[in-house]
């Protein structure tokens, strides 16, 4: 089919743009037939004079759009967009459209890409006008990617994590290509190059995403660290980090206004030489897509000046501020400068909307389930009670299972399974290494993924769970706290997302009291209490299984579960089985589970989280019981079940669970004369509890690490020994 010339009145869409241009030379012979259509969904021909000057005018409505939005609230980032606007535009042209970024301050210009291939109608985004008065706005266009929004592959907040979600969509859609803008400011994280050459030892053959680095010259409030670089370091820097191609277009090639510095604004060029450069960018995406495409992993490098085609140069592009409203001086000079006529607007529209297919809203990878392969019913094996079993081991012969029934289920730990009694999981699965050695249990194509990195390790697991797949990430708590920042993120994204994902699920050894010879390096279980202040989200769930039964039970739920984290921890220590699978069934829907109750003149309660924290409590129960004071012993295993409804957002998370432990049932847990919550980790995880409980009540927690040569030395320099316990409870019930 051939397509027809657009009509010459002004599209609806357009309205409330503020100002309209005239055409551009050449626009009646290059801009007035689109060059994408429903038969055609990207252009073949990057050298194409069409295709070129197409380009160039997507470039500049995305840019118009960007300064526009962000000036109708005098609020958002649109300098570093600015700066890439050719390399997006380009990867659209080409229908390249699912395109994570790094840059979370980049939103309002893939904002503006999703309206223009019309994704935001799907939230009811029609209009430019509408766009502008839900920017920024509650259950509009939120002011960093999210997975809220139609058509965004994923969200995009701190540095360093783009990368990841990059890497994993690769991993799942080996027949698309996953470009992923990454600032110059985000290149001073460690993380991101770090991660891409751990994924590309493991993973050669996954080569089909492409870093595009948006180098500008400037971050946030002065110049990037690697604005003294030049061309020839820059290229050196990616060779040097593994990267088999590095294609780098420099604005400075082109400019024909003698601008100063090494960085310069392509939007002041000549028309000819804006073409030239817009040429320069289609042609090198076209060349990074194939290379990527043909097994080399490849970056490609946009080199301008920030700010590049708005309001502003340099840092002072990267945010308005309170006087930047549409009726700025500066901001009306930008929007008149890149203003295109209505013609050209419905061109723009009509490539983008047929670019790779149809607007990204139905066809990103994101936005439509991954289908899973079906586990049939988990090998759960019930042991005795009294019978002393490793939990963490328990769990581990489970994980062997589903990867082995699930070829995409991939494990991820930078500590090493084998340290936290799993073991089992490199034997069942094999740990994904260049080198073969059977003693270690690793080679090529193993499912287990191990870089020494938190953050590499929850990268690629959160980011297969976002995408679709089933993932597990294992660290010992005291590690796990770099790996936190993109695990929040996502967890964070799954409450809002439209469709039903996988739980990430974490497996953390409790290592504090394991690892009294390590010293406090080694102790830090004050994670917990970042886990504690996320569950009032409503989709976090930590999980405290009590013994080897429990975790299977645990695991097996957050397998089922959707658009959650859910945080198992456990003990690698062999300890007593204290209950059946049935107890855990049960817990795990009311938050807790009563282990023992001896009847006496006084009754305290122990709210206990943890499975080695049982141990002194046991004691000091019985020491209670021999001077004739009663006692019980409830074991929390889901402490999010123990808030009361409206401490939680559970009703605004997009797969809302909304099963709280009511008060009557509270009360029986709970109810007594002294209530004493004791945990090895966070006291804030008890939290709870405190706020229901009348009773005399106090706590039990972790201070601090130190030197030990046992776990029990470990308790008593926290002050959480039998003997502290006891007395404690005395004093409550007076």
């Amino acid at each position: 089919m051939v397509a027809t010339p657009t009509n010459i009145a002004t599209p609806a869409f357009c309205e409330g743009i503020q100002y309209f241009g005239e055409p551009l030379e050449g626009f009646d012979e290059l801009g007035r037939i689109p060059v994408l259509s429903p038969e055609k969904s990207g252009v073949t021909d990057p050298s194409d004079r069409a295709a070129v000057f197409q380009t160039l005018l997507a470039a500049d409505a995305l840019r118009y759009l960007t300064l526009q939005v962000t000036a109708s609230k005098a609020s958002g980032h649109p300098g570093g967009f600015a700066s890439s606007a050719e390399a997006v535009a380009a990867f659209y042209m080409l229908g390249h459209k699912n395109m994570p970024t790094e840059v979370g301050h980049h939103a309002p210009g893939y904002y503006s890409a999703m309206f223009l291939d019309r994704s935001l109608e799907d939230m009811g985004i029609s209009t430019v006008m509408q766009m502008r008065d839900r920017y920024r706005e509650k259950h509009g266009l939120l002011g960093h990617l999210s997975g809220f929004i139609p058509g965004i592959l994923a969200p995009a907040g701190p540095l360093g994590q783009g990368q990841h979600f990059a890497m994993a969509a690769a991993l799942l859609h080996r027949d698309k290509l996953f470009p992923v803008t990454m600032g110059d400011g985000g290149l001073g994280e460690p993380y991101p190059i770090s991660s891409i050459a751990h994924f590309h030892t493991a993973y050669p053959e996954v080569t089909n995403f492409i870093p595009i680095l948006v180098w500008n010259g400037f971050s946030q409030e002065h110049h990037s660290m690697v604005s003294t670089k030049t061309n020839a370091e820059m290229i050196a820097f990616w060779k040097g980090n593994g990267f088999d191609e590095v294609i780098l277009v420099d604005a400075k090639d082109f400019d024909d206004q003698n601008q100063e510095g090494a960085y310069v604004d392509s939007t002041i060029f000549s028309f000819k030489q804006r073409l030239a450069f817009t040429e320069a960018v289609l042609v090198g995406t076209d060349k990074a897509a194939k290379l990527a495409f043909g097994g080399k992993l490849t970056v490609f490098i946009i080199k301008q000046l920030k700010g590049a085609g708005v309001h502003a140069w340099g840092a002072k592009s990267h945010n308005l501020y309170a006087h930047h409203t549409i009726d700025n001086a500066d901001v009306i000079t930008g929007l008149k400068t890149r203003a295109l006529n209505p013609e050209a607007w419905q061109t723009v529209r009509t490539n983008l909307e047929w670019a790779g297919g149809g607007s990204s809203s139905k066809t990103a990878v994101t936005e439509s389930v991954l289908p899973l392969v079906d586990l049939g019913t988990l090998p759960l094996e019930e042991y005795a009670i009294a019978e002393a079993k490793i939990s963490t081991t328990a769990m581990g012969r489970l994980v062997g299972y589903v990867g082995q029934t699930d070829k995409s289920y991939i494990v991820t730990n930078a500590d090493g399974n084998e340290a936290s009694g799993i073991a089992n999981i490199n034997q069942a699965l094999k740990i994904n290494h260049p080198t073969a050695d059977a003693l270690y249990n690793q080679g090529p194509g193993g499912q287990v993924y191990e870089p020494l990195s938190e953050d590499a390790c929850a990268g690629l697991a959160v980011g297969l769970a976002l995408m679709g797949s089933r993932t597990l990430w294992c660290s010992y708590e005291s590690f796990a706290i770099n790996g936190l920042p993109i695990w929040q993120t996502v967890t964070q994204a799954m409450a809002e997302l439209r469709r039903p994902t996988p739980a990430t699920v974490c497996l953390f050894t409790a290592g504090a009291l394991e690892q009294g010879r390590n010293g406090w390096t080694h102790q830090r279980p004050e994670i917990e209490g970042y886990f504690a202040s996320m569950m009032r989200n409503g989709n976090i769930f930590p999980l405290f299984p009590l013994d080897a039964n429990s975790i299977q039970v645990c695991y097996d739920w957050a397998l089922k579960a959707v658009n959650k984290g859910v945080v198992i921890t456990a003990s690698k220590t062999p300890l007593p089985i204290r209950t059946t699978f049935e107890q855990t069934r049960q817990a795990l829907e009311d938050g807790a589970i009563t282990l023992q109750e001896i009847a006496g003149s006084k009754k305290v309660v122990f709210a206990v989280i943890g499975d080695l924290m049982l141990l002194p409590v046991y004691e000091a129960a019985q020491k209670l019981a021999e001077q004739g004071i009663g006692s019980k012993i409830v074991s929390i295993i889901s402490p999010r079940r123990l808030y009361r409804p409206t401490d939680v957002a559970w009703d605004t998370c997009s797969e809302p669970d909304g099963k709280f432990l009511s008060d009557a049932d509270f009360e029986t847990f709970f109810g007594g004369d002294a209530l004493i919550g004791v945990v090895g980790g966070a006291s804030a995880m008890l939290e709870p509890v405190m706020l229901r409980s009348n009773s005399k009540r106090d706590v039990f927690s972790w201070k601090r690490g130190e030197t030990t040569a046992s776990a029990g030395q470990l308790f008593e320099f926290n002050g959480m020994n039998a003997d502290a316990i006891c007395d404690r409870a005395k004093q409550l019930i007076g």
